[in-house]
Order: structure tokens, then C-alpha cells, then sequence
């Protein structure tokens, strides 16, 4: 069986994604600061028929990190890294010039630092994933760059940033990274400065991923907009409707079964794309 490791899992959309892959027959490996409610989350995957371990702790604790990694490893390795869980750096939000700078600090360290924690311990496992069959050509991308800020229709090829050489036509299949990025990242909007700067970071770093490991397929996706209990702790006065986590996995599922290239992409592409029956491209916003 597949195996996944997905932080933050214990509500939400690092939830909603668990008990999708759970009835696919992924077996998880879910972490979350409050035990109680990872527990209560545990329970239902399992009643999927799948393997779960459930490891309450704190992703900025690199002990935590590498008990993540090595529950995977016990359940036979790691196909996809989710690195869900998120940290606002102020609740409710608050203007640059209010932020503590110590929130700052929290919001860099759980949705930059301890993302990548996570991935240069888990590596060595991702790196011998053979879930998917290797790309069909030597570029770890297909189509345009999809780091931010590219000119569109500007090939990888064309960029100072890849280098051809660098990748081994030896390669053998990986893995997937995923992070859960945010329009935040690409976008100025007042209160969502430490926020977005953090999530801006995790596309950076994700796009040299990318680069850097061509066998693996690393993508960063922005969701939009959502109910979840993070979005009530930076907006609480906001009361307007907004989609259940669960309408956005259907598009995490989509760059799965598509085996997407390495990119950003937005839910609401990859949903639309999945209307139309083709398939979602990188290099979104």
C-alpha cells in the first residue's frame, strides 16, 4: 500500500485529504499539536481499512520530524509528504506594524523551517518511491516555469535557474512533496503580511525543491478560500460562507491520478481542468 505522512491532520483540509486517501487504501502516517482531536481522527481512518499512526507533537521539533519520518519507514516507506499544517503568526491577524515579531518567527518556522525539516529527513525514502513511473522526459517540468513571477510561455530551458546537466537520465521514479501554500503568498492584502510572507518562502523553497530533487514531484498548491477553523482565528468578525475543506480535495487528488508535473497550481484550475477532462498546468500565479 501507498504511504503517506500529512501534518496538521486532525481537522481541516489536512483531514478532509486523510480520509480520502484512506478509502483510496493509503496508509497515513497524521501528526497535530492537540492529541485528543488527532486521536478522534485516527479512529475514522482506521475504520477505512487503513494503517494509521497518529503522533500528536509539534512540527517545529525536529525529535517530532524524525518520529514522523520513521513511522513511515515502519510502514513500508513514503510516497507523498503532505506538509499541511500552518501557523498564522497572530490571531486575529494584524497589520505589519502590530506584529509581534515573535509571531513572525512562529509563522516562519512552521510553514517554511520545519516543512523542509521534514523533507531533508525524509528524503532517503521519497527518493525510492516507485508509486509513480518516471517522467517522460528529462525535465523535472513540463511547459512553462512554474515559480512565481515567471513570464509566461518562458521555457525551463530558457532559465538561469535550471540547468539541464543537472539532471541524471539514470533517475529513478519518487515520490511527491505537497505543500498547501496560500494566495497570500502571491498576493498584498492588509493583515496577511507575516502570513503571507511565510507562504511565500514554502513556494520559493518548494520551487528550488523542485530544481534541486528533478526525481521527485513537488508541488505547492493554494486552495483558496476555505472554512476552516484557521481562517475563523485570523478573521473571526468574517461570517460570510465559504467552501468545506472537503470541496478542495478532489483537486489534490486531481495532480495523484494525473502524476502532475512539478508546479504551482490552484485548486480552482484543477478543478476547472477536471471539468473540462484536461489536465492541470503549472505555473499558476
Amino acid at each position: 500500500m501507498p504511504v503517506a505522512i500529512i501534518t496538521g491532520a486532525s481537522k481541516g483540509l489536512g483531514r478532509a485529504l486523510a480520509g480520502a486517501l484512506a478509502v483510496r487504501g493509503w496508509d497515513l502516517v497524521v501528526d497535530a499539536r492537540s492529541a485528543g482531536p488527532l486521536e478522534e481522527a485516527a479512529r475514522a481512518l482506521a475504520g477505512a481499512g487503513t494503517r494509521v499512526v497518529a503522533l500528536p507533537g509539534d512540527v517545529a521539533d525536529a525529535g517530532h520530524r524524525a518520529a514522523l519520518v520513521a513511522a513511515a519507514g515502519e510502514l513500508g516507506g513514503l510516497d507523498l509528504l503532505v506538509n499541511n499544517a500552518s501557523a498564522l503568526g497572530a490571531e486575529p491577524l494584524v497589520r505589519l506594524a502590530d506584529l509581534p515579531l515573535e509571531g513572525l518567527r512562529r509563522a516562519l518556522e512552521v510553514n517554511v523551517v520545519a516543512p523542509l525539516g521534514i523533507v531533508q529527513a525524509a528524503l532517503p525514502l521519497l527518493r525510492q518511491s516507485s508509486y509513480w513511473e518516471s517522467y517522460g522526459s528529462d525535465s523535472p517540468y513540463r511547459g512553462a516555469a512554474p515559480y512565481i513571477g515567471e513570464p509566461e510561455g518562458r521555457e525551463m530551458s530558457d532559465s538561469p535557474y535550471y540547468d539541464a546537466s543537472d539532471v541524471r537520465p539514470e533517475r529513478r521514479p519518487g515520490g511527491a512533496v505537497l505543500g498547501i501554500s496560500s494566495d497570500a503568498a502571491v498576493e498584498a492584502y492588509p493583515t496577511w503580511g507575516g502570513y503571507g510572507a511565510a507562504k511565500a518562502a514554502l513556494d520559493q523553497q518548494s520551487a528550488v525543491l523542485a530544481v534541486e530533487e528533478p526525481g521527485l514531484r513537488v508541488w505547492w498548491v493554494d486552495p483558496g478560500d476555505m472554512g476552516t477553523d484557521l481562517y475563523a482565528a485570523a478573521v473571526p468578525d468574517d461570517d460570510a460562507d465559504r467552501p468545506l475543506p472537503e470541496t478542495v480535495v478532489p483537486a489534490l487528488l486531481r495532480l495523484l491520478d494525473d502524476a502532475a508535473p512539478s508546479g504551482r497550481y490552484t485548486a480552482a484550475e484543477l478543478l476547472t481542468a477536471a471539468g473540462s477532462g484536461t489536465s492541470g498546468g503549472a505555473g499558476s500565479r
